[in-house]
């Protein structure tokens, strides 16, 4: 791998200036014109000269080595998936097990049969619809027949209108930080990856929102959340959004289950009944 001084430049700078000195046990003082750390104090918590770093954040420092993007990981307060993504930029590919692209294995295929009861669906790293099953495809309608980016998530969230329609609109600001974090953290991991890189290339040509949140530079694996959608049959429902990383890394088993002390299972089941031939998947 190669590094991405650019991309590792405009990290550490967007990553220092969400960290409060206080966070890092330092005094803010009453003249400090940055929100964030200066260059001075992260070179200082990171064990490294003010000038290396100094280097690093304008693109023409040397390749780090995994020791001190350890230390730089620590001194900016990063979370594991933002320290893996520092180091893919740097040059160092966290270790990874074989992907399984777009086939799904047929014991995650029998277990989606399984859950005949709970909506569950196999999405890609980069947000593609590979396999729903039949709870799922009444819930939230059938994409999987879609090719190309019409079955990704974060396509139809940013460029299809409709896709929104039945989400709560004061929630669309935090679901779409949601989306593009987790597929920064994806495109990432697949740097120099021709499907990635058309995918990100065609967002930032559909939306304004997508390319001002991809410039804000934050990473996020989605592992849950909670969300509310409004179905035309059974009405606005709450769901927890379970996510389940596949063995292989770039596929999630993603399981929509009825949050405690709601009547979300009494509404799914009803769903289950009436819904099954309404609702064709949408192509």
């Amino acid at each position: 791998m190669t590094i991405d001084r650019r991309g590792l430049a405009d990290f550490l700078r967007r990553s220092r200036d969400r960290v409060r000195p206080q966070d890092a046990g330092l005094t803010p003082g009453p003249r400090r014109r940055t929100p964030g750390l200066r260059r001075e104090e992260v070179a200082g918590l990171a064990g490294m000269s003010a000038d290396y770093y100094i280097r690093l954040e304008q693109a023409r420092g040397p390749q780090p080595s995994p020791q001190m993007l350890a230390a730089l990981a620590r001194a900016l307060r990063l979370d594991t998936d933002e320290r893996d993504h520092l180091h893919l930029l740097a040059g160092h590919r966290p270790p990874a097990g074989p992907v399984a692209g777009d086939h799904v294995s047929p014991g995650l295929l029998h277990l989606l049969d399984q859950l005949e009861t709970t909506p569950a669906q196999v999405l890609s790293d980069l947000g593609d619809v590979l396999a729903q099953n039949a709870m799922a495809r009444v819930l939230l309608g059938g994409v999987c027949t879609v090719s190309e980016h019409g079955r990704n998530v974060v396509w139809r969230w940013f460029a299809d209108p409709e896709a929104r329609t039945a989400y709560p609109i004061e929630e669309h600001a935090h679901y779409s930080r949601l989306h593009v974090a987790d597929l920064r953290a994806a495109f990432g991991r697949r740097s120099g990856d021709p499907a990635a890189t058309r995918l990100v290339e065609r967002l930032h040509g559909a939306s304004e929102e997508f390319a001002e949140l991809w410039e804000r530079h934050e990473v996020g694996v989605r592992r849950h959340n909670r969300m509310r959608v409004a179905h035309p049959v059974i009405g606005p429902v709450d769901l927890d959004c379970q996510v389940l990383l596949a063995p292989e890394g770039d596929q999630r088993l993603v399981l929509f289950t009825p949050p405690p002390g709601t009547d979300t299972g009494e509404r799914l089941a009803l769903l289950r009944v009436v819904g099954g031939e309404q609702f064709a998947p949408t192509t």
